[in-house]
């Protein structure tokens, strides 16, 4: 089993508006985030499944409807699993996530204060929260850095989930990006609760910060709580591959650790969706 526990859709106009501009601006004028089905499809070739990421991130222009996440999952429902997104912001949030739960067949919750401009551990959002684990289904949260400027980067450190942790300890969550760039951070929350994991999606792209992420992690004995990804479209479920086999390249030659091989073996062969009940 090598399963993507973090890939996204993005069809014809669900990149818009600010994140589109900072998009444009990191990588130039021509550059477009796109991702159809059929191209998801295309990068999941090989692979067992993934889970797959709707977005209700107005405030900065990033919205792909549960609608669509649905109909995409249902072509392949034993290899794909949707997630559900809401903005905390409406006040019908709850209703909108039972909804896109019991009604849609989505199993699980994505939420990014970045992308959304919300604090997690704002009070008046801990119904979402009680939902979630009312529904016993898991949140994925973007809890790290975006080249997004509109983006709120003050409620998107890794322990501002810490209170949701202690409030709600049976709901399981998954920190994307190891929170990068607080890496150290996020492997503390990880420890500490039961229920949290973290993925390592994207890193690949920057090695330096991979390899010292993950060689963190070891030292800290939360192996167990490392999931596999990739944040497909923007890196490749092959290329995350790629990237944690060569992760020692890095240091061949030098007295640096290794990142021990059963360590990166048990990352990519991690039965995610056994761990996350989504099955």
């Amino acid at each position: 089993m090598i399963f993507d526990s973090h890939t996204h859709l993005f069809g014809p106009g669900m990149v818009a508006g600010p994140t589109d501009a900072a998009i444009k601006r990191a990588w130039g004028p021509d550059m477009n985030i796109e991702a159809t089905p059929e191209q998801h499809g295309r990068n999941l070739e090989g692979f067992s499944g993934a889970i797959v990421l709707a977005m209700a991130a107005h405030a900065t222009g990033l919205v792909v409807p549960n609608e669509y996440v649905a109909e995409y999952c249902r072509t392949d429902p034993g290899r794909l699993f949707g997630f559900a997104s809401v903005d905390p912001n409406d006040p019908d949030c709850v209703g909108k996530f039972e909804a896109a739960v019991r009604e849609l067949g989505l199993k699980g919750l994505k939420l990014a204060p970045i992308y959304q401009n919300f604090y997690p551990d704002d009070p008046k959002h801990m119904s979402l929260y009680a939902t979630a684990e009312q529904l016993n289904v898991p949140i994925l949260w973007h809890q790290g850095t975006s080249f997004v400027p509109e983006g709120y980067l003050d409620a998107s450190r890794p322990a501002m989930l810490d209170p949701i942790a202690r409030a709600f300890p049976k709901l399981k969550m998954i920190v994307a990006h190891m929170g990068h760039p607080w890496v150290d951070e996020c492997i503390s929350l990880v420890r500490k609760h039961p229920n949290l994991y973290m993925d390592v999606s994207a890193l690949g792209s920057r090695p330096w910060q991979f390899y010292n992420a993950l060689v963190s992690a070891a030292e800290y004995g939360v192996q167990d709580k490392l999931l596999f990804g990739s944040d497909y479209p923007f890196f490749g479920t092959q290329q995350m591959l790629d990237a944690l086999y060569s992760i020692n390249d890095l240091v061949e030659g030098t007295k640096l650790p290794h990142v021990p091989e059963d360590f990166i073996e048990a990352i990519i062969h991690r039965p995610t969706p056994e761990i996350l009940g989504l099955v």
